[in-house]
């Protein structure tokens, strides 16, 4: 897994400022008032500080962003970084802060001056989150990350509430990780296996191979990966810290996507090693629930397949039968996650019996025409649920735009032969792939569906990521079982 850098916490010590190596950050307020670490700092490099606060620069920064002052006069640090941020700022500045601070850092030593602004946590948590780079396919070994300490008012209650910070961190690196692999690294059974090992945080992790899949009759999972000499599997992952049924979890893990028999264009073909984003993310929030220790129920699953190509692959016209009993004409065998969603939705519901039920999966190109690389797509049968989680995504900063489902537009799926078909044509294909996996929601579950095809992977950075696998999700879900399923 890609190191995190090292985040620690301690009392204000301004003397022996001067013979600190690495860098140096201050954080200050638009107006520009020094803390008196700030007016140490200003006395040692001869009016340097006071210099940029007064400069166009400085006003025309935005709160979060900063300035750096290199090779600093007085100091043996090899810059001293300025952020432009209140005394007591947002979450969502305080993170943009600390992001701003990991790309001036790269991988050098830093020393934090925080003082009495509020909520040191969470800018370290945009510290390490922004500070992510994937370069374990790379032949040159990265730079070890160095440490960073952050000097504030309060440093055990800052450690305490960092804690969370750090397992939601790793949660998202884990995602990251798992959505950046390539194929040829991460197929199935790698991927069960990185799952298998997250039994030594605490969770109870199975495996359902094919055999057992099969006689489940889990049909139209199976028929996705047919066609490759990867096996089909399922993981399901449980978290027992609380009391009562379940929240049940379930992501799209399709490593590669080639579209199978109705093969995708060669262009862009290669981003569909990102096409098991949903499982990526179910896998990373059951890791940051572990090591945060959260005292709730939650399970995950994910259905793992590769879609190919063969003589043995599924054909367009092919007729399927889900574990639900359903019969599904596969018209489009590019249009396969939804195939891979039912037989695990079903199986929650039938095995795991949850309270709940949220899916997550890179499904469908119409989101991204929808919503673009800002928001996923959020279908649900349930206004307070669908709320809940927007509020808890609104809340972390994670962009998310609620979609409708309606009666009409099943006429789309209809099929001479079979139950449904798979795909319902252009129009609204993101509602129709949320319809067609509303199906094989139980009458009284509450249920959201979250199409990230958007925002798993960008081809830019994000206010918390670079460019690539975003882990969009680990936070908002996270936030959600804080606010809506942990016991007291």
């Amino acid at each position: 897994m890609t190191d995190l850098r090292k985040v620690s916490f301690g009392a204000v010590e301004l003397d022996g400022l001067a013979e600190v190596g690495g860098r140096v950050a201050l954080l200050l307020p638009a107006e520009g008032t020094m803390s008196p670490g700030a007016r140490r700092v200003n006395r040692l490099t001869k009016g340097a500080v006071q210099r940029i606060v007064d400069a166009e620069a400085w006003e025309k920064l935005a709160v979060g962003d900063a300035l750096s002052l290199t090779y600093p006069t007085g100091m043996a640090a090899v810059a001293v970084d300025l952020v432009k941020l209140p005394r007591r700022p947002s979450v969502a500045e305080a993170r943009k802060g600390g992001a701003s601070l990991a790309k001036l850092a790269k991988s050098e030593a830093l020393t934090v001056l925080s003082e009495n602004t509020t909520r040191p946590e969470e800018l370290a948590l945009g510290l390490m989150l922004r500070g992510y780079a994937f370069t374990a396919r790379k032949s040159e070994a990265a730079d070890a990350l160095a440490e960073t300490q952050i000097l504030c008012k309060a440093p055990q209650e800052a450690t305490a509430a960092f804690a969370v910070s750090q397992a939601v961190a790793e949660g998202v690196t884990f995602t990251r990780d798992l959505v950046s692999e390539p194929a040829n690294v991460l197929g199935t059974v790698e991927f069960a296996d990185r799952l298998l090992a997250l039994k030594e945080h605490g969770l109870e992790v199975e495996v359902l191979e094919e055999e057992q899949l099969a006689e489940l009759g889990m049909h139209a999972l199976l028929g996705v990966g047919q066609g490759s000499a990867m096996p089909s599997k399922v993981v399901v992952m449980r978290w027992n810290g609380g009391e009562g049924a379940p929240l049940a979890l379930v992501g799209k893990g399709v490593v590669f996507d080639t579209g199978g028999i109705s093969l995708k264009p060669a262009g862009g073909m290669e981003d569909m090693t990102m096409d098991m984003g949903g499982a990526g993310v179910v896998a990373g929030v059951m890791k940051t629930l572990a090591m945060r220790k959260a005292k709730a129920n939650v399970v995950g699953l994910v259905g793992l397949v590769e879609n190919m190509p063969s003589s043995t692959a599924q054909r367009p016209g092919d007729i399927v039968t889900s574990m639900k009993g359903d019969t599904i004409e596969v018209i489009n065998t590019d249009a396969e996650g939804r195939l891979v969603l039912c037989d695990v939705m079903w199986y929650a519901q039938q095995e795991i019996k949850p309270r709940a039920m949220i899916d997550l999966a890179t499904l469908t190109g119409a989101v991204i025409i929808a919503l673009g690389h800002e928001n996923a797509g959020v279908l649900s049968n349930n206004d307070g649920f669908a709320n809940q989680f927007l509020r808890a995504a609104q809340a972390e900063g994670e962009g998310a735009w609620r979609l409708p489902l309606g009666k009409a537009y099943d006429d789309q799926l209809k099929s001479l032969k079979a139950d449904m078909k798979n795909v319902g044509g252009r129009p609204a294909g993101t509602i129709t792939a949320a319809q067609f996996l509303q199906r094989f929601v139980k009458e009284d579950m509450p249920w959201i569906h979250l199409d990230i095809a958007g925002v798993a992977q960008t081809g830019g950075e994000t206010a918390l990521a670079p460019k690539g696998a975003t882990g969009w999700g680990v936070m908002a879900l996270d936030r959600l079982v804080r606010d809506q399923f942990e016991s007291e």
